[in-house]
């Protein structure tokens, strides 16, 4: 386990841009310059969205400018919180608490990365990504959404990345799903990485072509805390219970009882 609650940092991050880059998909940049220094691929944030929201909601981090101390997260409105957010404007005060969490963990030996996303969970590799370009790695993205619509655009992910994608309805790519095209990319990972929808989990969990090797993926559940005070997004693994939000969101696949998950997404 590991956790950076020594680095989290409460304050009020001012909106410098908030683009909308899909139909309904948003990405924010906020200037908060204490995390863009010490937060790390995998992380995330929790954003106050209104006063109408209690609870914070959380959002991996998507990118970093870390010179100019900025930090950006990729959205879907999918109810109030994430509808406030798509209204702010620049120049916007936003209360965050991060980062939180542990991060995802890249062998200093390993030359191949493979990505895997599905749908929203683009977001947080694409901080990956950047992170693997940086210390030289050779990183393939491989990305699968229902359509062209949903699909991070190629222009938003950085020029050294091998970018494939795969659409269910086809109108980009191959058809099908994302972990249809493993055969073809898996052979020559040397570590792979992942973020997407409990279907998809299991099915990486249990593809023969990934018996040999780690996989690391980032668990997206409800949280109301962010850092293990609430219990509230407690999940069983081999080792026992643990919270997403301290322990994780990163995690082993082969450590999550996937079967015990399915009321939490």
């Amino acid at each position: 386990m590991c956790n950076y609650r020594s680095n989290i940092i409460q304050t009020d991050a001012l909106v410098k841009t908030n683009t909308e880059v899909m139909p309904g998909i948003f990405i924010m940049w906020l200037n908060c310059p204490p995390v863009a220094a010490t937060v790390r691929p995998g992380q995330f944030v929790m954003l106050s969205c209104g006063r109408d929201n209690l609870l914070r909601r959380p959002f991996s981090v998507h990118r970093i400018d870390e010179e100019g101390g900025y930090v950006a997260i990729l959205y879907a409105i999918v109810g109030r919180g994430t509808q406030w957010l798509a209204d702010c404007r620049s120049g916007y005060s936003i209360n965050l608490l991060g980062p939180l969490g542990n991060g995802f963990s890249i062998d200093d030996k390993a030359d191949n990365l493979l990505l895997i996303a599905g749908g929203m969970g683009v977001a947080p590799l694409v901080f990956l990504s950047d992170e693997a370009c940086h210390r030289g790695k050779k990183t393939t993205l491989l990305v699968g959404s229902t359509s062209t619509d949903t699909l991070c655009p190629t222009h938003l992910i950085d020029s050294e990345v091998d970018y494939h994608t795969i659409t269910e309805d086809g109108s980009c790519g191959n058809k099908g799903l994302v972990t249809q095209r493993l055969a073809e990319f898996a052979p020559n990972a040397e570590q792979v990485f992942a973020c997407g929808p409990l279907p998809m989990y299991r099915t990486l969990a249990t593809e023969p072509i990934l018996k040999d090797r780690r996989v690391q993926v980032s668990l997206e559940v409800r949280m109301a805390c962010g850092f293990g005070s609430c219990y509230g997004c407690s999940i069983k693994t081999r080792e026992g219970i643990k919270q997403v939000c301290s322990h994780g969101p990163i995690f082993d696949i082969k450590e999550i009882l996937w079967d015990d998950l399915a009321g939490i997404w």
